[in-house]
């Protein structure tokens, strides 16, 4: 079966808050970040990184 990675992404993530139940702006600031960081100098390092 074959799952797109954002389903398996939201899955995790929802699993996530209602487990840990971290606060709100916590998980603003992490997506944010996550996405001023996919877009900056740093994305190829994070890129190799990754990979």
């Amino acid at each position: 079966m074959d799952v797109p990675l954002w389903l398996a992404l939201i899955i995790v993530g929802w699993l996530g808050v209602k487990l840990i139940r971290p606060p709100w702006w916590l998980i603003a600031v992490l997506l944010l970040g996550g996405y001023l960081l996919a877009d900056s100098l740093f994305a190829p390092v994070i890129n190799t990184a990754v990979k």
